[in-house]
């Protein structure tokens, strides 16, 4: 099980409190997780990555072990401790303003 983190206005569109787990089957990528979080929280579809082209949404980043995977391909590889559930899966809302 995948331990993944999302900010607050996510977290209460899902109606969760806290971390979220969910089952990635083979080897987790950054695609396979989002389309697990998505599979579990079908509300969520469409609000961290577009519908269609399935790109990450302007206001919405990645991290995982301290590493910002916003950029990354969706067929990489999430890192180990992730995997194994030792580090969460962050999504983050970014934000913008002067």
């Amino acid at each position: 099980m995948i331990r993944v983190v999302l900010p607050w206005h996510l977290r209460n569109l899902a109606r969760v409190d806290g971390e979220v787990l969910v089952s990635v089957p083979g080897e987790p990528t950054l695609g396979s997780v989002l389309d697990a979080i998505e599979a579990r929280y079908p509300v969520l579809q469409g609000t961290i990555r577009d519908h269609v082209t399935l790109k990450r949404r302007a206001f919405i980043r990645f991290y995982a072990c301290e590493e910002d995977y916003s950029n990354e391909p969706a067929d990489a590889p999430v890192p180990a401790a992730v995997v194994s559930g030792t580090e969460p899966f962050l999504v983050v809302g970014a934000m913008a303003g002067g």
